[in-house]
């Protein structure tokens, strides 16, 4: 088992961040924690590797789509198709953002990376995301406006939820040897155990 220090997380500055010029800042962010790069890849994603991204399987269309027929049909609102197929736009929509422009991968590592960067993050609904989190703070999307619209809310980010997710999302975007295994000055602060070499 990898030391804690080494724990990396998968974030995908989505095509929205990119167009609205926010690489930088959010970047910015992240660098600010101690958390280190080990690889950025400016890319347009594939609709394939989007839905092997996302990973969901027909329980889950299922189940999504079966609440959507319920919700349509409880505002007498007519019901067109067959609740998977509900479940399956959500996802589509999702994919249709990942993919409608370039978007800036990042392998991000350091102790607890996957928590902190969903700290900076923030919540998936950006209207309710804490202010300081990056949606929070650079999005005004709600889920309310994109169901409205019929589309995955815009929300600037996506971030691993787990260090096991994050494990197995690397491996769709990244190849290993794009992995940068370098070290950083600042580590030594951050984890060095006996804080020796500062003085001379």
């Amino acid at each position: 088992m990898a030391h804690p220090k080494k724990e990396r997380t998968l974030v995908i500055l989505k095509p929205d961040s990119v167009q609205r010029s926010l690489v930088g800042e959010i970047l910015s962010r992240f660098e600010r924690t101690g958390l280190k790069f080990v690889a950025i890849k400016f890319f347009v994603p594939e609709a394939e590797k989007a839905w092997i991204h996302y990973g969901k399987d027909d329980a889950w269309f299922l189940k999504k789509g079966e609440k959507i027929v319920e919700n349509l049909k409880n505002n007498n609102l007519p019901v067109e198709k067959e609740p998977i197929e509900y479940g399956k736009d959500i996802i589509q929509g999702c994919v249709n953002l990942f993919t409608c422009g370039p978007a800036l991968g990042l392998v991000i590592e350091g102790n607890q990376s996957v928590a902190v960067v969903k700290k900076l993050v923030g919540g998936t609904e950006p209207t309710t995301s804490d202010v300081g989190t990056i949606r929070g703070d650079f999005t005004i999307d709600s889920y309310e406006i994109a169901n409205i619209d019929n589309r995955a809310v815009r929300n600037l980010v996506h971030c691993s939820d787990s260090p096991e997710e994050a494990e197995r999302e690397i491996k769709i975007w990244f190849d290993e040897d794009e992995l940068i295994k370098y070290r950083l000055i600042q580590e030594e602060i951050l984890y060095d155990v006996n804080i020796d070499g500062i003085l001379e």
